[in-house]
């Protein structure tokens, strides 16, 4: 898909929400039905899937999924590493694997790898992400990637503050700089500016994370 290097302004965005609204609400209602019907290996499989795309692309996150599959529930971060280089799925080949087998030993040890019951456990969602993005054995998700991936379960209210996220939010005026947000404070800080803009515009806060995204990228991806 061809990326979009046109400054976004509210009118296309606005008609971009219009023309892709269909498509867009299809998507949620697929993350809605994966948290409905979801075992906690396909909750851990889509963890994973947001591992591999930090620092990356979600494109490459996908691809990356499709090389270790059959390891993510036992397999070694060498059987992983080599696994992703086989198959040339993601930049990082060594680092990520690493991750990933520290968090799914923090999660064994702790929950059993009971997913569905920890994220039920809390009824901040608030503190749902700050679980997520704080643990310390929680390895490679960072307040964006912890977003996403309860988006991409369902959850909703969970802004993703990625860089094409936050380049529209500039070219607007939403914030300043599309700098991403280095501590807890700032991420909230524009997460919450980006509510407000939602509630302005008339526009759904999940529904127009995936409008933005799409304006930069071209897609609706996940």
């Amino acid at each position: 898909m061809a990326r979009n290097h046109e400054p976004v302004t509210i009118e296309k965005i606005r008609a971009t929400h219009k023309a892709r609204r269909a498509e867009i609400r299809a998507r949620l209602r697929e993350f809605d039905h994966l948290w409905q019907t979801a075992s906690d290996e396909q909750l851990w499989e889509e963890l994973v899937f947001c591992i591999f795309t930090a620092g990356a692309s979600a494109r490459m996150g996908l691809s990356a999924i499709e090389a270790v599959r059959p390891l993510l529930a036992n397999g070694r971060s060498q059987q992983m590493t080599r696994a992703l280089i086989k198959a040339r799925a993601h930049r990082y080949p060594a680092a990520r694997p690493g991750y990933i087998v520290v968090t799914r030993r923090y999660l064994q040890r702790n929950f059993g790898m009971q997913l569905r019951h920890q994220l039920l456990s809390f009824s901040d969602p608030v503190a749902r992400r700050d679980w997520l993005a704080q643990e310390p054995e929680i390895k490679g998700l960072s307040y964006k990637e912890s977003s996403h991936f309860l988006r991409n379960i369902g959850f909703k209210g969970y802004g993703i503050l990625d860089k094409h996220v936050l380049r529209c939010l500039s070219e607007i005026g939403v914030i300043e700089s599309p700098k991403p947000p280095g501590t807890r404070g700032q991420y909230l800080a524009i997460e919450s500016a980006m509510r407000d803009f939602s509630r302005n515009a008339g526009i759904d806060f999940d529904e127009l994370d995936l409008v933005l995204w799409s304006m930069k990228t071209g897609e609706i991806l996940k």
